[in-house]
């Protein structure tokens, strides 16, 4: 039986949990890994701002419909046959992309599924951490998610350091190679750990047909909007740090060289505070912890906006990561918390909301980086957190009962 408040933690679960961690640090790795040469993208294709902007913007549509088509998958199967089967295709897709030279269809092709895959990666890999988090029965879901920055500062780093002292001025070995590395990597640990997962049996002994429709009606909407929203205010602010961050330091500071240093100053900085969030969460609660770290995310943030350089840029990224980085892994367990079904469901709605943030993101950067610069775009999500700051208590909803025919976590069977 798996571990649960009141009882100790299992050998069980502490596997389960170090292969979620496994697989959260394979989806950083990999995202860093894109979204640090969008730059390089751009100009190996032949690009113009708009052009790459439109295809960023394309990424979170295609994953929300991921993460939608994630849900009633992790229901029927489990969240870990989701990610067992979609993160090695996250992998795949960024090789292509790397191997894509200068033609456009495979490079689109491959950005659609990109997108696609990464939707069931990120619904399935927070429903695996939520389950550990609820067997540990205490906040550890902070912990996941640094893992995933260190990963991305790594990835962001990698991709400096190939670009400066690699393959200067190859630029097509260096995409090649840049992505492969990571991209092999990431199949193989993803490939020797999955099968550590919790297994649906060990994360609930889910009800089936109109029981389990049943089930996922009960899970209530207005907690899930009000995390949401929130959630998907950071992620505005999130997507235009990661995903416009290069472009903006190319562009607006004529700062190419070191681009992929602000994406990793705002993941280590998120490491650092993460690794120390659940710790504040527990002796303080969510609600205050999410209040002040906005606030610091938002200074960092208005910092990016007044740079007169790179090196102050890249000290706002690391502020504005210092601060936000708290929002998402409070947000997912806020939603387990909130859910009655403990299927998921509700994780996998609030993860919508993730991809909401990074399509609104987006469309402000194509609003207002041809008006004025991608510096001035930021001042939009620096705004924005104020509603995080006015939502905050929803952080702590009131936990849900099990749902008629879900058990307990003490009573779900080992397998």
């Amino acid at each position: 039986m798996t571990g649960h408040p009141g009882q100790g933690v299992t050998a069980r679960d502490r596997q389960a949990r170090v292969a979620a961690y496994v697989a959260f640090a394979v989806q950083g790795l990999c995202f860093a890994a894109l979204v640090s040469r969008l730059n390089q993208i751009r100009d190996a294709h032949h690009m113009s701002d708009e052009q790459i902007n439109m295809l960023v913007l394309l990424v979170p549509v295609i994953a929300g419909v991921g993460s939608a088509i994630a849900a009633p998958l992790m229901g029927r199967f489990g969240s870990g046959p989701v990610l067992r089967v979609t993160q090695p295709l996250v992998c795949l897709m960024i090789l292509t992309v790397g191997l894509s030279g200068s033609a456009n269809l495979p490079l689109y092709a491959a950005i659609v599924l990109f997108g696609l895959f990464v939707g069931g990666v990120d619904a399935s890999m927070n429903a695996q951490a939520v389950a550990a988090e609820r067997a540990y029965g205490v906040s550890i879901l902070t912990g996941f998610h640094a893992l995933w920055s260190a990963a991305a500062g790594l990835g962001a780093v990698w991709a400096w350091f190939s670009n400066e002292y690699i393959f200067p001025g190859d630029l097509t070995k260096s995409l090649a190679v840049g992505f492969a590395i990571p991209a092999v990597l990431g199949i193989a640990v993803s490939a020797l750990s999955g099968t550590r997962l919790y297994r649906k049996a060990e994360e609930v002994t889910a009800p089936a047909g109109e029981a389990l429709k049943a089930a996922a009606k009960l899970v209530p909407w207005r907690p899930v909007l009000i995390i949401g929203i929130a959630m998907a205010c950071f992620y505005v602010a999130d997507s235009m740090l990661s995903n416009f961050g290069t472009l903006m330091f190319d562009k607006d500071l004529g700062s190419k060289s070191v681009a992929p240093l602000g994406l990793a100053a705002y993941q280590v900085a998120m490491v650092a505070s993460r690794a120390v969030a659940d710790f504040g969460v527990r002796r303080f609660g969510a609600t205050p912890v999410v209040r002040a770290s906005t606030v610091v995310g938002a200074l960092g943030l208005l910092l990016v906006v007044v740079a007169p350089n790179a090196p102050v840029a890249i000290a706002g990224f690391a502020v504005a990561g210092l601060g936000l980085c708290v929002v998402a892994p409070i947000s997912f367990s806020a939603a387990g918390k909130a859910d009655p079904s403990g299927l998921g469901i509700a994780v996998a709605r609030v993860n919508i909301f993730n991809y909401v943030g990074f399509v609104v993101g987006a469309v402000i950067v194509l609003v207002v980086q041809p008006l004025s610069s991608y510096q001035t775009s930021y001042a939009v999500p620096a705004l924005l957190a104020l509603v995080i700051i006015a939502l905050a208590k929803g952080f702590e909803p009131k936990p849900a009962a099990p749902a008629e025919g879900v058990p307990p976590v003490a009573e779900r069977p080992t397998v």
